[in-house]
């Protein structure tokens, strides 16, 4: 089914010749509500193929670097559910495409079909720049909480700014240190980890820095109705269940991206 862009006819793809969004981001202005309308009525048509999810993902792979579904989950802002019920469903909802075009430049016709060049801005593939993220003295406990909440800052770590981009916001983001082994195997005593500050909803069983008063711990978060529990992977530390006014005084400060160890 051939689509048209102001006036311009794209040929289907089984046609001998196909014409990519590329020409109509770069020549013409589209608003980005009638790319949706386009792209929602042709994703419909792509569900119809068993293999589109399959297909998306091992592209979105290699565009950015994610090893699993969960990655893609955190880029696109959601829950493991949603990319489930996707795969299931075979289909790519066209808000997806625009949210890697809008993070990454990816060329939605090369995200659901292999068409045209992988990136509407070209330059993205070629980013080998590094970007500085500060490192505080502020302690993430993995226990019972912290009080060292000094946010002064006692070095900065070059990161791929390419990298960073496939994570979240790289203006967001810190390294905080962790003691305490609440949070074990995943999170050790001595690691350091890489905050988003920018990403604070939650997502179900992703761990979070948050503060509570003048605390501030490293857990997995979980929402249950007028409740937030915050979750220890230690099974020897019991779930802390806040409630109403609790909730209140709750600092979501960031989602934790990385984490890093040094050998002893």
């Amino acid at each position: 089914m051939p689509l048209c862009i102001n006036g311009f006819v794209i040929p289907s793809p089984a046609g001998i010749h196909r014409c990519c969004l590329l020409h109509f981001f770069v020549d013409f202005y589209v608003p980005i509500d009638y790319l949706y309308k386009q792209l929602t009525q042709r994703t419909h048509i792509y569900g119809m193929m068993s293999n589109i999810f399959d297909k998306f993902y091992e592209r979105v792979s290699a565009a950015t670097g994610i090893s699993s579904l969960a990655d893609l989950a955190q880029i696109l802002g959601l829950n493991r559910s949603a990319i489930s019920q996707a795969r299931k469903k075979g289909s790519i909802p066209a808000t997806w495409l625009l949210e890697l075009y809008r993070r990454f430049g990816l060329n939605p016709d090369w995200l659901e079909a292999g068409h045209g060049p992988r990136y509407l801005t070209p330059e993205m593939d070629r980013d080998d720049s590094l970007y500085a993220v500060a490192k505080v003295q502020a302690r993430l406990c993995a226990g019972a909480g912290s009080f060292e909440v000094s946010s002064q800052v006692e070095g900065n770590y070059a990161f791929q700014t390419s990298w960073l981009k496939t994570k979240g916001e790289a203006g967001q983001m810190v390294l905080m240190d962790v003691f305490g082994n609440s949070m074990t195997p995943e999170i050790k005593d001595g690691d350091t980890v890489l905050i988003d500050q920018s990403q604070k909803n939650i997502l179900a069983g992703a761990i979070y820095a948050v503060g509570v008063e003048d605390t501030i711990m490293v857990k997995r978060l979980e929402k249950h109705p007028r409740k937030l529990v915050l979750l220890s992977d230690n099974t020897e530390y019991a779930p802390i269940y806040l409630t109403d006014e609790e909730i209140e005084s709750v600092r979501i400060i960031g989602k934790v991206l990385w984490i890093c160890r040094e050998l002893r």
